[in-house]
């Protein structure tokens, strides 16, 4: 009975998740100069948080500030400015956290050598458990 209350709960998810990020709909539609500047802002508002939502990026998002983030996004863009002035502005006015991939210095080396230590840990706690339950 629970395997089978199991089933439900996967096949339930899999009908009501999206297949991919490419199918859900973009909210706004801009003009771009060229295909070339559209595919670098959705790019860059994929790869920036929402700052009021924190869970999806602004592509995603219908928050009021989305939107007025995705036009400040495509207007750098449209101006000619380069992939990091865009980002650098973001982080300047939001901080780090609307990086979905943080930069790797001091601040963050927690975030980004956290796991490698951790599971250099277990490891080596379960190669000792191993190894001693061979050993008797």
């Amino acid at each position: 009975m629970k395997l089978l209350s199991l089933y439900f709960c996967f096949i339930t998810l899999f009908f009501a998740l999206p297949l991919s990020a490419e199918s859900t709909p973009l909210v706004d539609v801009f003009e771009f100069n060229s295909i070339d500047t559209q595919k670098r802002a959705i790019n860059l508002a994929r790869q920036l948080r929402c700052p009021q939502c924190q869970n999806q990026n602004l592509m995603e998002s219908n928050s009021p500030i989305a939107k007025d983030l995705r036009l400040t996004v495509y207007l750098m863009v449209d101006k000619g400015d380069t992939d990091a002035q865009v980002i650098d502005y973001m982080t300047n006015r939001f901080g780090d956290m609307v990086l979905y991939k943080p930069k790797f210095e001091p601040r963050t080396y927690v975030l980004w050598l956290g796991p490698v230590f951790f599971i250099s840990l277990f490891g080596w706690l379960g190669y000792r458990k191993v190894k001693a339950s061979i050993v008797d």
